[in-house]
C-alpha cells in the first residue's frame, strides 16, 4: 500500500543483487525531467558572479594557495568567463608555492572541465591522455586529453598540490582527483570519495510513477586501466 516503503525495499534488494550502491528506485509522481539549460544568454560580468558563489579563493600563511570548489565549470562556460575567472581566482593564487584544492563539497559539475582544471597542473607538452569515458545509449568512448593551450598562466608540475575530499565528493571532482593522483601530481587528504559516475540516467518504470537511476557512462583511466566509480578515490592521508 506504500509506494515510497516498496521503492526502498525494491532499492535494497537491487543493491545486494548488484552490489552498486549508485541505483536506486525512487516513487515521484510529481517527477519533471529536467531539461538541460542552454547557455544562458546573461552577461559574462554576472555569469562570473555565479561562479564566484560557487568557489572559495584565499592566500593562507606559508604562501599557500586555497581553493574551495563546489562546481565544476565545462569549456563553454569556461571560455566565455575565463578572463574574469583568472582575474578574480587565478592571478591571485599563482604566486603561491603551494596550493589545497577542496573538493569536500563538489558534487557536480562537466565532463569538459575535467582536462582543464588537469592541464593547470601538468606542462603543456606532451599532452597527457588523462581520461576515456565510454558512454553506453551512444556506444561512444571519448578520450580527455591535457589541453596545449590554456586561458592564463600554468600553476606548473613543481608546486605541491593537495586535494581535499569527503565521503560526499561526487562524480566529476572524484574524476579529477583519481587523474592527478594517478598522474603523481597531487596528495589526496581526507576521506575516501563517494564513487558516483560521471552519468547517470532516471527511467520511467513501465506507465508508472516508479523510477530506476542508472549510471549510463563509465570512466576508465589510461594509466590504471580502472575506474573510481563505486569504490570512490581513496585518500594518501585519511
Amino acid at each position: 500500500p506504500d509506494p515510497g516503503t516498496l521503492a526502498s525495499v525494491l532499492t535494497e534488494g537491487v543493491k545486494n543483487t548488484i552490489g552498486d550502491s549508485r541505483v536506486k528506485v525512487t516513487y515521484e509522481p510529481e517527477y519533471v525531467p529536467a531539461v538541460p539549460p542552454a547557455m544562458p544568454d546573461i552577461p559574462p560580468e554576472q555569469l562570473a558572479g555565479m561562479i564566484k558563489a560557487t568557489v572559495k579563493v584565499e592566500v593562507l600563511d606559508g604562501n599557500i594557495a586555497y581553493l574551495k570548489i563546489q562546481h565544476i565549470i565545462g569549456e563553454e562556460m569556461a571560455q566565455k568567463v575565463g578572463p574574469l575567472l583568472l582575474e578574480y581566482i587565478w592571478d591571485k593564487v599563482l604566486p603561491t608555492s603551494a596550493m589545497i584544492l577542496d573538493f569536500r563539497s563538489a558534487v557536480s559539475g562537466e565532463l569538459s572541465g575535467i582536462p582543464y582544471i588537469v592541464s593547470y597542473y601538468t606542462d603543456s607538452e606532451p599532452l597527457i591522455h588523462i581520461d576515456s569515458v565510454y558512454d553506453r545509449p551512444s556506444d561512444i568512448t571519448t578520450e580527455l586529453w591535457s589541453m596545449p593551450t590554456l586561458l592564463g598562466k600554468r600553476y606548473g608540475t613543481s608546486k605541491p598540490l593537495m586535494i581535499l575530499t569527503s565521503k560526499n565528493t561526487l562524480g566529476v571532482a572524484e574524476d579529477v582527483a583519481y587523474c592527478l593522483k594517478n598522474l603523481k601530481r597531487a596528495t589526496i587528504v581526507g576521506e575516501n570519495t563517494a564513487g558516483g559516475t560521471v552519468k547517470i540516467d532516471k527511467i520511467k518504470v513501465g506507465d508508472t510513477d516508479f523510477y530506476v537511476s542508472v549510471p549510463v557512462a563509465k570512466s576508465i583511466n589510461p594509466i590504471t586501466g580502472k575506474s573510481w566509480e563505486i569504490d570512490g578515490v581513496a585518500p594518501h592521508v585519511e
